[in-house]
Parts: C-alpha cells; sequence; structure tokens
C-alpha cells in the first residue's frame, strides 16, 4: 500500500525530513503546519523539491479549533480557512486534517458541528480540497471516531469525510471493530501511531510518547484490518509525536518508521515479505580489540583455548563447549578498545534470513572475500552490532568455520583432561545508543522474529536504565537490548556476554584459581538475601565468598556472577533452572552500583 508519514515524526529542517523520507521509501508525507511556517522555502519551492523526490503531499495539518462555535467566531475561522486553501493550493495538496475543537467557547452541539463543517467543506470544495475531520482523544465534545463520524455524516458534504488515528482511538480504550459501519469512500485519511502502555494524561502521552506501529502496546494490526474490510485505499501514514525520535538524525528514524509499517502490512496479511527465519542460537561472538592479551587472559581463566586462526585476517577462534568467541586484532580494533563488534546467528535457513533482513530495509554489509571464504552474508543492527546469519558444521550450508585453520593446544598443564564448565552462550546484553533503543527493539523482532518482552526500568548510579529482552521460543536466543548503562573507564556503555554453566560455584572458583578477578558484591546484598530466601548451609556464604548473585522466580532459580570489565566488555557466568526465563533483573542495581565502584 501507499505509505506516508508526517514530517513532526522527524528532526532537521523540513528539507532533511523530506529527503530522509524519501530516501526509506515513502510515498509522500504530511506536512505539518508548524515545519512549513520554519521554513525559508515557498510553498511553490516545497512542491517542486517534494516532487524531485518522487513524493506526494497527501495531507496538510492540523486546523483546529473551527466547529461548533459561536457565528463570529466561525466568521474569522472562515477567514482564516480561506487563507489555508490558498496555501494548499500553491502546495499542491488536496486533503486538510480538521482536529475536533478544544477551543473553550465551542459548544456541545452536533447539529451546529455539522452545519459549519458543511459551509467550510463548500469553501474547500471551491478550492478542490477534502475536509478530513478527526476527533482527539481529549477533544472538549468530540473525542471518539464514532461521535466525529456522526458529525460528518449528518452534514452529508461529498467534500467533508474522516480521518482516523489509531492513537486517539485506542488511548481511550475505544473498540475499532465500529470502523467497519464507516463506508470506506468517507475515510479520507489514516494516521497510525503506536505508544506504550501509560497511566497519564492523555494530551502529554500523546504528544511526548508515541512511537511507530509494534514499538507500544497497542494493536494497531487489528485496527488497520478494521479499516481495510471498510474498502479504504488511501495512504497509511505515520503521525508519531516522540521527543527521542525529533532529536535524533532523521534518516535512520524514517529508515524506522517504514519498516514498521512493512511489518505491520505484513501482521495485517496485506503484504509478504520473507517469512521471518528465526534464530537457533548463537554460533559466535566477535570481540575487536587493540591489545589481545587482556582479553585473552581473561578467556583463559574462564576456560576457553585458542583452537584456530583466520586463514587471511589477524582473528583467532576461542573455543569452551559450544561457546565461541573471536578475537580480532585488526585495524579497526584498535579505536575504541575492546568492543563487542559482531554476532554470528546460528539460521535454519541463513539465505532466507539475510533476504528478510533486505527485505525489511537492514543495511546489508559488504565484505571483502578472499577466494575460498565461506558465503556469509551479514547486516547491521541499529547500534551497528554486524549480524551473521551462519550455519556450524551442518552441510551441504557454507560453514563459517571453513576460514579457519586449527592451531595445536597444548592440554593442561597437569595432563589431566580438560574440564569444561562453560557449555554455550546463555545470552547477550547489548546496550544501545540512547535513541536506538525502540528501532533496535522493532529490528530484532520484526527482522529476526525473535519474542519481545515488557520493558522493564532499573536504578543506575547514573540515572535510570532501561531494558527490553528479546529471545527465541526455545531460549536458544537471547539479547537484553539496554539503554542508560553505566559507563565504563573510557566513558562509553559496557556490553556483556552471559556464558551457561551447570555449575557456576565450581566454575567461579575455576576462573578465580585461574587468575580472574570477579566483581565483588556488597555484603549488604547477601544480609538482604538471607532475609528473603531460605538456603542450605553453607550455600549462602558460599555465594558471598564468591561474589555470586541469586534470584528466584515460579520457574527456578538463577546464579550468576561477573568479571571485570576488559574495555567495554564484561563477561557473566550464568546458572539457570531451565524453568527459569528472566536475566537476574532483581540484582541489576546491585551489579551496576558495584561496577561504578570499582571504576
Amino acid at each position: 500500500m501507499r505509505t506516508s508519514i508526517a514530517t513532526v515524526c522527524l528532526g532537521g529542517s523540513l528539507t532533511e525530513k523530506l529527503t530522509a523520507a524519501s530516501r526509506a521509501g515513502f510515498d509522500g508525507v504530511e506536512i505539518f503546519e508548524n515545519d512549513l511556517l520554519a521554513s525559508p522555502l515557498t510553498p511553490e519551492a516545497i512542491r517542486a523539491r517534494c516532487a524531485d523526490l518522487g513524493l506526494g503531499i497527501d495531507l496538510y495539518q492540523p486546523m483546529r479549533d473551527i466547529e461548533a462555535v459561536p457565528a463570529g467566531e466561525f466568521a474569522r475561522n472562515l477567514r482564516r480557512a480561506r487563507r489555508k486553501f490558498e496555501l494548499m493550493r500553491r502546495l499542491g495538496v488536496d486533503t486538510v486534517l480538521v482536529c475536533s475543537s478544544v477551543c473553550p467557547a465551542a459548544e456541545d452541539d452536533d447539529a451546529l458541528a455539522a452545519a459549519q463543517l458543511s459551509e467550510l467543506a463548500d469553501l474547500a470544495q471551491d478550492f478542490g480540497i477534502r475536509v478530513a475531520y478527526e476527533a482527539l482523544a481529549w477533544g472538549r465534545h468530540v473525542n471518539t471516531y464514532e461521535h466525529a463520524w456522526r458529525i460528518v455524516e449528518a452534514a452529508g458534504h461529498p467534500a467533508l469525510g474522516t480521518c482516523l488515528d489509531s492513537f486517539h482511538i485506542l488511548s481511550r480504550g475505544g473498540d475499532p471493530k465500529g470502523i467497519e459501519d464507516i463506508p470506506g469512500e468517507k475515510i479520507f485519511f489514516l494516521q497510525l501511531a503506536d505508544a506504550p502502555r501509560l497511566a497519564m494524561d492523555v494530551l502529554q502521552w500523546s504528544r511526548h510518547y508515541r512511537c511507530f506501529p509494534g514499538q507500544g502496546g497497542f494493536d494497531v494490526a487489528g485496527l488497520l484490518g478494521h479499516v481495510l474490510r471498510t474498502g479504504y485505499d488511501g495512504p497509511l501514514s505515520l503521525e508519531v509525536f516522540n521527543d527521542v525520535f525529533r532529536q535524533a538524525d532523521a534518516g535512520p528514524t524514517a529508515v524506522d518508521a517504514q519498516r514498521s509499517l512493512l511489518l505491520l502490512q505484513e501482521a495485517a496479511g496485506v503484504a509478504e515479505p520473507p517469512a521471518p527465519v528465526v534464530p537457533t542460537g548463537v554460533a559466535f561472538t566477535e570481540l575487536l580489540t587493540p591489545d589481545a592479551e587482556p582479553v585473552t587472559a581473561v578467556l583463559g581463566a574462564l576456560g576457553f583455548v585458542r583452537t584456530a586462526r583466520h586463514r587471511g585476517k589477524p582473528v583467532d577462534l576461542w573455543e569452551q563447549g559450544q561457546a565461541r568467541i573471536l578475537v580480532n586484532t585488526g585495524a579497526a580494533g584498535r579505536r575504541d578498545g575492546t568492543a563487542l563488534a559482531a554476532v554470528g546467528l546460528e539460521s535454519p535457513d541463513p539465505a532466507g534470513a539475510a533476504r528478510r533482513a533486505e527485505a525489511l530495509l537492514a543495511p546489508v554489509l559488504p565484505r571483502r572475500r578472499a577466494p575460498g571464504d565461506a558465503p556469509i552474508e551479514a547486516v547491521a543492527a541499529p547500534d551497528g552490532t554486524e549480524l551473521f546469519f551462519c550455519a556450524t558444521s551442518r552441510p551441504p550450508l557454507p560453514d563459517w568455520r571453513a576460514d579457519f585453520t586449527d592451531v595445536p593446544h597444548p592440554p593442561p598443564a597437569d595432563g589431566a583432561t580438560r574440564v569444561t564448565h562453560v557449555t554455550r552462550v546463555d545470552h547477550l546484553a547489548l546496550t544501545q545508543p540512547w535513541h536506538h533503543f525502540d528501532e533496535a527493539a522493532l529490528f530484532h523482532r520484526g527482522v529476526l522474529g525473535l519474542d519481545a518482552q515488557e520493558s522493564v526500568d532499573v536504578a543506575d548510579p547514573h540515572g535510570l536504565l532501561r531494558s527490553r529482552a528479546v529471545a527465541g521460543a526455545d531460549g536458544g536466543v537471547r539479547i537484553a537490548l539496554t539503554v542508560g548503562a553505566a559507563p565504563t573507564e573510557d566513558g562509553a556503555h559496557a556490553q556483556h556476554i552471559a556464558l551457561a554453566t551447570d555449575d557456576v560455584v565450581t566454575a567461579a572458583r575455576r576462573f578465580r584459581a585461574a587468575g580472574g578477578s570477579l566483581l565483588p558484591i556488597p555484603a549488604n546484598y547477601y544480609d538482604d538475601l538471607a532475609a528473603r530466601y531460605d538456603f542450605a548451609d553453607g550455600e549462602l556464604e558460599t555465594y558471598r565468598g564468591l561474589g555470586i548473585l541469586y534470584d528466584r522466580d515460579a520457574g527456578g532459580a538463577f546464579r550468576h556472577c561477573y568479571t571485570a570489565t576488559v574495555g567495554r566488555v564484561f563477561f557473566e557466568l550464568v546458572q539457570r533452572d531451565p524453568g527459569y526465563h528472566g536475566y537476574g533483573a532483581p540484582n541489576a542495581p546491585v551489579r551496576l552500583a558495584a561496577q561504578h565502584t570499582r571504576h
């Protein structure tokens, strides 16, 4: 379907917003009046600029406080409207949005509202313009779509229809099924927005916290289904007021917006991008570092062994169980210190996963392949992390390990059989740039097919940390997306790799015995644990001595501890009962404070 976006959704000048919308693949825009008033371009120049960019101007908005007012006030409103219609003719736009009145002088009189809107539509028709009447959720007398439609129907004017806005309908808990009673040709415009579920004044909610479909808690896809069953064939247009989006770069925000509409159309059954291919595990994680020694010392103490080296790049493979970590000392690693740069996702269909990612506007990353290198596709996540869709030892699929040559690794010094405590990667925690958090959640859910949990807020010495986990149904891939985490020594935000073990106490002891440093946890934390839970004799003292944290829910227990941070990365040892599906969130404030104290 035709897609459109209101200029109010994006940051920057009007010219920057139009360019971003065009590059993201939108067919049209809604011109928000404030953006036009602040632009140095004439209406004719804006019209020409849109035409050059392949954009139609689908709506001019908003026209406020028009209807159900005293005669003198309405006469002034008509004079104002005439000037706006002249402006719209210069812009080349044929539909105007009229919001239900919030004017204190407005009367609770549907007949008067219908008569005045009909007169407004007479004037609009002279200019070849249609009037789309919308119920604001905080309208003085008209605040539901059903009420707005009754007034439009009573007016009976061919140039007067209604505009439906998903936020105004769903924020009030309205039932969108009644939309199907409106003739499709009388729905002049459809505006779409999602929002998190918040208990606050609806006006403030609307002005600051709207987000793109799929990023909040509303059933926008269900509402769209009702609209499409009326026969509506106009554009799907986004109107999102969001403080974060308007401070971010317009280009990525516009791409995120277009991706949200592609996923919305998929959910509503009107578009069929390539089917999602849910990753089943973490094939590898890749660390970029200017100095391999500190991170490999930690890996060695954790029980990892260097098993292979890339044939043509300064990249070593370290393994333990099914956990694999690449240590890359190439030139790119010399800029920012040790950092988590890439994740290999075990995929049932790597090519299919790449096709879906590209169809949903994920940047496909070019790879310089030497002859014989495995053909592995990679895309960039919103935070810049490279995501590889790959297979490990699953012929005939290309195996990423074919790019590596095995290296000899000595047995343990005492000649005993090497003991493996780490079994696999339990989860990854990826800190997002402040303006990419909602985009990241939509990306991982929509592009990768992971299920998203509700966001949680965690107290942090630097403010508040917000976290949202995404995971596959079987738990093979778990990623905690966070924003607002405590900075590391260099002022950047740390990522971490959580490693699964069947015995965290033994793994922690072995790590310490090998020279590793675990994050110390305050004694007050263990005093609180003693008050909240019953432990076997000596169990809590063991946890206290090793810095192991503990959580429990109805599904089981979660025991975990943390290494010191190397550059911008640290590791977590995790022992998870099968029924426990969380990430130890109640312990996050303790861990964050301990890391802050250590630095």
